[in-house]
């Protein structure tokens, strides 16, 4: 019986607690929830297995230079079976493997600019969020200052200490709340930034030696039709 009364208890507190806020905890719990639900999303989709798939690396990083359309077509299959980011990219090369190299290049570029869009899906969201909880905390701790002054304004020879402590009660609460939102924001902000950099580079040097290998018999091509 102590267990449910304690939980209860703590409960209420947390309750009591945010309904001491006033308003401004409205929009510090939407906050709250936002920044949460885009961190869980961001947390799954930005697992490596979803950006840079190991059989789509793998299969990449074993292509020899000058390999067969066989190799090609086993590689094609591969990439047009999978929606990771790597694969689209990918296809973009096999797609465009009649360009010349330097239009090829381009066209991935555009491709992996976009991919690297849809990879930081939510980010400038976290970024708002780490800038206004504090801004929102603060203002409602202006807000409590000045319910404690106006109370001092109105009855300079007050002694319920109750409308002061409430004052300061939202002053308090609500810049808690604030910095508490921010602070776990910032932090998962910078390490998907960071995260998202790293499996770009990667992404990129995986691409980069993919067409380097498919244009590879190409340029023997040139160069022995120079040679004679």
């Amino acid at each position: 019986m102590t267990t449910p009364l304690l939980a209860a208890s703590s409960f209420g507190s947390i309750v009591h607690f945010f309904l001491q806020g006033g308003i401004f905890m409205i929009p510090l719990m939407l906050c709250s929830l936002t920044g949460a639900a885009i961190i869980l999303l961001r947390w799954f989709a930005l697992k490596r297995k979803n950006i840079l798939p190991a059989h789509v690396e793998s299969e990449i990083e074993d292509l020899q230079a000058g390999d067969d359309g066989e190799a090609l077509t086993r590689l094609s299959r591969i990439v047009r079976g999978d929606t990771s980011p790597l694969a689209r990219v990918a296809q973009v090369v096999l797609q465009h493997l009649q360009w010349p190299k330097s239009e090829t290049i381009e066209a991935v570029q555009t491709r992996a600019r976009h991919e690297i869009m849809r990879m930081e899906a939510g980010m400038a969201v976290l970024e708002v969020i780490v800038g206004i909880a504090p801004l929102l905390g603060l203002l409602g701790a202006v807000s409590g200052l000045v319910t404690v002054f106006a109370e001092f304004g109105q009855n300079s020879n007050i002694n319920d200490p109750r409308g002061i402590a409430r004052g300061i009660s939202e002053a308090l609460s609500t810049t808690v709340v604030g910095m508490a939102i921010a602070i776990p924001v910032l932090i998962a902000h910078s390490y998907f930034t960071k995260k998202i950099e790293n499996m770009a580079a990667e992404m990129e040097s995986l691409i980069s030696d993919l067409i380097n290998k498919c244009y590879y018999r190409k340029s023997l091509s040139r160069q022995a039709a120079d040679t004679e």
